[in-house]
């Protein structure tokens, strides 16, 4: 991967440019008000990966995202935390590894000497954050 293809603005940034997805107050700020139901789909849409299985990691179901957005509700403060810090992650993956796809098949693999793959720990804000340090990690060039 060429250093220009880093460097580069992902599409889920630009996306979600709205949230200051790299500053934590104002991250936490956003999911303390709730966020709209309707940026769980536009993110799953984005990122190509079912809303149910969006949802799964969220440990919401998938009818009840369906419910808050016909209803125009927004999520609860845990559950918007929880998805803003997965739309941060994939805008890193998304800069890291060019696109949406190349991040979703690195996800998929094992990692950490183990059988676990790094989207089984994308279930809860911690998990998220150690997938976050394994990027950061990778991109300074360290073996993940």
């Amino acid at each position: 991967m060429a250093a220009t293809d880093v460097k580069q603005k992902s599409t889920v940034r630009r996306k979600f440019r709205n949230f200051d997805l790299s500053d934590e107050i104002k991250m936490v700020g956003a999911a303390r008000k709730g966020i709209s139901a309707e940026v769980f789909y536009n993110f799953a849409h984005l990122i190509k990966m079912p809303e149910k299985n969006l949802a799964e990691l969220l440990y919401i179901h998938p009818r009840t995202i369906n419910n808050y957005r016909e209803q125009e509700k927004n999520l609860a403060p845990v559950e918007s935390e929880h998805l803003l810090r997965l739309i941060a992650l994939f805008a890193k993956g998304e800069e890291l590894f060019g696109n949406a796809d190349e991040f979703n098949y690195w996800l998929q693999k094992p990692f950490w000497s183990t059988k676990e793959k790094p989207i089984d720990w994308l279930t809860t804000p911690g998990g998220v954050g150690l997938v976050s340090d394994e990027l950061d990690r990778l991109a300074h060039g360290y073996v993940a």
